[in-house]
């Protein structure tokens, strides 16, 4: 594998003109880089606080075999790589002066690319989080459903909705500024969120749904107050935007879930959502220089 058959580019145009078959032959796999392309081709480097990334791509003889992308200070996130095509990334990325904080991939990929890296630079490398990804199948409804309905959310919802994406945030570990200010910068501004709410109009669970491209929608994020779990009313939710997905016509419905939160995966599985692989997120640890 040479180097010279990894493309980088910031042009997502230009990218998704080269590399967007490849990333829709595949829409539940490639969900992840699909919404994040396709929101910097609709809002621009704004929609990421004014960063662009770098895109690339692996072709050889006008085929496009892998992408990735990688947005300054942060991460990795790759399609599916061979040993080889992971040790070729790793050695090129070097070449060029990258410095990753991790990498986010497939399992076996992300322990490939791992191992290659630490080659290459002597990182150490040690697995932060493993995430199942399940595709939904025949949408099965919980029972009982619990009392309510779905209810989209509104301007007039949206404290009450920074508010939940916060606490979410929270639970998760992610390090983000949820308020008025940052809120378009964040990667919960673009979806479609519904609350469930209870007969009196009480909002007790969300879920959101990001903007559907390549025939496939992600369900993301799904909150339920801590105080207020257990009742059904994550299932009810997710299930009423899922449903709603469907309608619109996406052909496949997928989201992530912790591979350490044995409750969320058996909810999902309840309602119809079948697992499709694991990804795995790999930090990097530096060695320190030796004072001189």
């Amino acid at each position: 594998m040479r180097p010279d058959d990894w493309h980088l580019t910031e042009d997502v145009e230009d990218f998704l003109a080269r590399a967007g078959d490849f990333l829709r032959s595949r829409p539940a796999l490639h969900t992840t880089p699909l919404s994040v392309t396709d929101k910097l081709r609709t809002l621009g480097a704004d929609a990421y606080g004014g960063r662009f990334p770098v895109l690339g791509r692996l072709e050889r003889d006008g085929e496009v075999h892998a992408t990735f992308y990688r947005f300054p200070s942060r991460g990795l996130n790759v399609t599916s790589l061979t040993a080889q095509q992971a040790d070729a990334l790793a050695a090129h990325l070097v070449a060029l002066g990258h410095s990753l904080p991790s990498v986010t991939a497939d399992q076996s990929t992300a322990a490939a690319f791992a191992q290659a890296w630490q080659r290459h630079t002597g990182a150490t490398p040690t697995p932060r989080v493993r995430l199942h990804l399940y595709r939904l199948g025949t949408l099965t409804p919980p029972e009982p459903v619990p009392a309510g309905r779905g209810r989209l959310v509104g301007e007039q919802d949206h404290e009450h909705l920074m508010r939940w994406c916060r606490e979410f945030a929270s639970d998760v570990g992610e390090d983000v500024t949820i308020d008025a200010a940052s809120w378009a910068g964040t990667r919960f501004a673009e979806k479609r969120y519904t609350f469930w709410e209870t007969p009196d109009g009480t909002p007790v669970s969300m879920a959101g749904v990001n903007p559907m491209v390549g025939g496939q929608a992600r369900v993301d994020p799904v909150y339920t107050p801590a105080h207020l779990r257990g009742r059904g009313y994550a299932g009810a939710v997710t299930v009423e935007v899922s449903r709603a997905a469907l309608a619109a016509g996406a052909k496949e419905v997928v989201l992530y879930t912790n591979a350490a939160n044995p409750t969320s995966n058996a909810l999902y599985q309840r309602i119809g959502y079948r697992r499709v692989t694991d990804f795995v997120v790999y930090d990097f640890t530096y060695p320190t220089p030796e004072a001189g």
